[in-house]
C-alpha cells in the first residue's frame, strides 16, 4: 500500500510531465539542439543509463524486466534489443505516447510494452529485473524504501535504482526550491543520505532476502544521481 505522500508527489509528478514540462522534455530525451545546462543532464542521464545497463546479463533472452518510471523509453529500448520482455511504465500518457512513436520502427528480439500507470502496481506482475532510473529521486526516504519493498517482492533476481545524493550543492538548491516556488519547477528532487538508506533497507523486513551490491554515482554539470543495486542473496 503506498503511502498519501508518495501519492501526492506522484500525482505532482503526472501533471508536472504531462503538462508542463512535455516539450522540454521531449527536447531533451532526443537528439534535439538544447541548452548548455540541459546538455549536461542529457550526457548524465546517458552516463547513468549505460551503469544500469552494465549491471544487467548482456543476454536477456528469456528474462522479464520492469522498466519504473521509463519516460520516452531508452533504457527499455536497450534492454529489449538484448532479448527481453519489457513492461515499461509511467504515470505521463504523454511520455507513453512519445515513447510508443518512438519505437515503433524499431525490430526488437523481446517483446515491449509500454504503459500508463503507477510503477508499483502489482498488475503489472513478476519480473527477473527491476530498473527505476531517476524515478525515485522525488520521493522522501521512507517512501522509496517502500517503494522498493513493494518492488522486490515481485522481483526475481536484482532491483536496480537512483536516488539523489545528499551533497551541500543539492541540498542548498532543494532548499531554494522550496523558499522560492515556481509554477514551472518541476516537483522538488528530495536529497537522500545513502547511510541512512541503507540502514532504512536493512531494517524492512520485506528486504531481508536482497542485498545492497554496487553503488556508483554520476555527475554531469547540473545532473547528480547515485545508482544502486539491491541483489538478492
Amino acid at each position: 500500500m503506498t503511502s498519501p505522500t508518495y501519492a501526492t508527489r506522484r500525482a505532482q509528478l503526472e501533471t508536472y510531465f504531462d503538462r508542463t514540462a512535455v516539450e522540454a522534455w521531449a527536447r531533451l530525451t532526443s537528439d534535439a539542439q538544447v541548452s548548455r545546462i540541459r546538455a549536461t543532464v542529457r550526457a548524465g542521464r546517458d552516463a547513468m543509463r549505460a551503469e544500469l545497463l552494465s549491471w544487467l546479463p548482456a543476454d536477456l533472452s528469456g528474462r522479464r524486466l520492469l522498466d519504473a518510471g521509463c519516460g520516452t523509453g531508452a533504457l527499455a529500448v536497450a534492454a529489449a534489443r538484448r532479448g527481453a520482455e519489457v513492461v515499461a511504465v509511467d504515470v505521463s500518457p504523454t511520455l507513453i505516447g512519445l515513447a510508443r512513436e518512438r519505437t515503433t520502427a524499431f525490430g526488437l528480439p523481446g517483446r515491449l510494452d509500454f504503459r500508463v500507470g503507477d510503477m508499483l502496481d502489482e498488475g503489472l506482475g513478476a519480473f527477473d529485473h527491476v530498473v527505476a532510473m531517476d524515478s525515485l529521486i522525488h520521493y522522501r526516504t521512507p517512501d522509496i524504501v517502500r517503494a522498493l519493498d513493494q518492488l522486490a517482492r515481485r522481483t526475481e533476481a536484482s532491483v536496480l535504482f537512483t536516488v539523489a545524493p545528499r551533497t551541500p550543492l543539492l541540498t542548498l538548491m532543494h532548499a531554494t526550491g522550496r523558499l522560492f516556488p515556481r509554477g514551472d519547477r518541476a516537483p522538488a528532487i528530495e536529497p537522500v543520505g545513502e547511510g541512512a538508506l541503507r540502514r532504512r533497507i536493512a531494517d524492512e523486513p520485506g528486504l531481508a532476502p536482497f542485498a545492497l551490491a554496487r553503488s556508483r554515482r554520476i555527475t554531469s554539470g547540473f545532473y547528480l544521481s547515485n545508482a544502486l543495486e539491491l541483489a538478492r542473496r
